[in-house]
């Protein structure tokens, strides 16, 4: 999965946080709804791979396959996490009180959207 992509993805979970806060807040509603924990499963479903282990594997080397493959997607997600939290963090550090944290979150999603249309498979066409 692209980072772009990814950075889409993790903008949605905390938009969707952000809505559960605020109806907590609201209405006292408690428990995370199905829709919540769907959208995380399916982004682990979708940016963890697929790893086949021979079965002849030493624990060692089975160690080191998931490392290796599990590794990159993990960093994936990482830096789509801290650009969303850098991103609000600045937003939150500068006082600006005009800008929602929704805001923030749209317009990183657009950045992200744009950026996408701007790498090698976009010249290929």
């Amino acid at each position: 999965m692209e980072q772009s992509e990814v950075l889409k993805r993790v903008i949605g979970i905390l938009t969707e946080a952000g809505d559960y806060r605020r109806r907590i807040e609201e209405d006292g509603e408690r428990g995370p709804r199905d829709t919540e924990i769907g959208t995380v499963t399916a982004l682990l479903n979708e940016t963890m791979p697929r790893i086949e282990i021979p079965a002849d594997a030493t624990p060692q080397e089975m160690a080191t396959l998931v490392a290796r493959e599990v590794g990159g997607a993990i960093r994936q997600l990482v830096a789509a996490f801290s650009l969303a939290f850098v991103a609000l963090a600045q937003v939150h550090d500068s006082g600006g009180q005009d800008v929602s944290s929704a805001d923030v979150l749209q317009d990183l999603a657009l950045r992200a959207e744009e950026a996408k249309g701007e790498g090698p498979e976009a010249s290929e066409g």
